[in-house]
């Protein structure tokens, strides 16, 4: 590995622990002095106010910020991440993982439909530059990407599942496959995983297709086209390879964005997910839970653009040659 190479990637991984020390103090510091009371949330129903006192000094929460966050990152250290409060008193991981499994399957499943589609869909679009079907699919791209979530889910419920009965009404199923318990084969994931992916390709397609006209117009395209070679060739030589450079950033985002439930979606259609987790912590004041879940995504989204950074790193020659990239 060359050492401009190597200098690179250490110093990106040496911003890794200080990022998440940073974000981690500063979500736990918003969880303490967010409105309404953390200990009365974690009290037990009709406590008076000498219970919640006594509840707040057993568990040293009258201690200032920084000595009660050094208090959390040392039981997190050891797998502690607190108790949850829906459903009461069970730990925060027995509840988080199994909804963090199920966000995943669909997250998965909605990247790589994206990908598969939105890259050949945007690289279609922009060598139809010049025609009509150049801004109709501009247009295409710009009405399903601007569509709401709060929109696209009752149409298509309505469309589906009341019209056409194609769907079941909502909820989650799973089966076993090879010992795992999977639900992205049910019916139930049809509908989460269409509004979801309808967006990212969208969104991915005008993003390539921009990238693919940038990219037609440099030289070493024109000088391909004036060798004579065949125009796949051209594209999938020339074209999408450099055009893809930039699209890495891109995946590093829907990386992060695999365990990062759609609130939304999540909770329209009854899938226990991390979305839908989230939005009844933050109703119902579950503040060990809404930590653990910042906590989590924050690493997520971290390590994904490390692996991005590293990524260029690979196949920039500036930083091959001991330069730097901007991600």
């Amino acid at each position: 590995m060359p050492s401009g190479l190597a200098s690179y990637i250490a110093r990106r991984l040496l911003i890794v622990p200080f990022t998440l020390l940073v974000i981690s103090f500063a979500a736990f510091s918003l969880g303490r002095y967010a409105p309404g009371d953390y200990v009365a949330a974690q009290a037990p129903p009709r406590a008076n106010q000498e219970t919640i006192d006594r509840i707040r000094h057993e568990r040293g929460l009258d201690d200032p910020v920084y000595k009660q966050y050094v208090r959390y990152m040392g039981n997190l250290l050891q797998g502690d991440l607190g108790i949850s409060q829906n459903p009461r008193g069970v730990p925060v991981e027995d509840v988080l993982l199994p909804r963090l499994w199920v966000t995943f399957q669909i997250n998965a499943l909605v990247l790589i439909f994206t990908w598969v589609i939105g890259i050949p869909l945007g690289t279609w679009a922009a060598l139809k530059r010049g025609t009509w079907l150049d801004p109709f699919a501009i247009g295409v791209f710009l009405f399903l990407a601007s569509i709401p979530v709060l929109v696209s889910v009752p149409l298509l419920e309505w469309v589906l599942i009341v019209k056409l009965k194609l769907l079941p009404t909502g909820g989650w199923s799973t089966a076993e496959y090879l010992g795992v318990e999977l639900g992205v084969f049910s019916k139930h994931a049809v509908l989460p995983v269409l509004v979801l992916t309808i967006s990212g390709v969208a969104g991915l397609a005008r993003y390539m297709r921009a990238q693919v006209l940038e990219v037609l117009d440099q030289d070493h395209v024109r000088t391909a086209r004036s060798k004579g070679l065949r125009g796949d060739v051209i594209v999938m030589r020339h074209v999408m390879r450099n055009a893809l450079l930039p699209i890495v950033t891109i995946f590093g985002f829907e990386l992060a964005g695999l365990i990062g439930g759609s609130i939304f979606v999540e909770t329209l259609l009854g899938i226990p997910g991390v979305g839908q987790l989230s939005f009844q912590a933050v109703t119902t004041r579950d503040y060990d839970t809404i930590m653990a879940i910042v906590l989590l995504g924050s690493t997520i989204f971290v390590l994904a653009m490390l692996t991005v950074d590293i990524a260029y790193g690979f196949v920039d020659p500036r930083v091959r040659s001991g330069g730097s990239v901007q991600s």
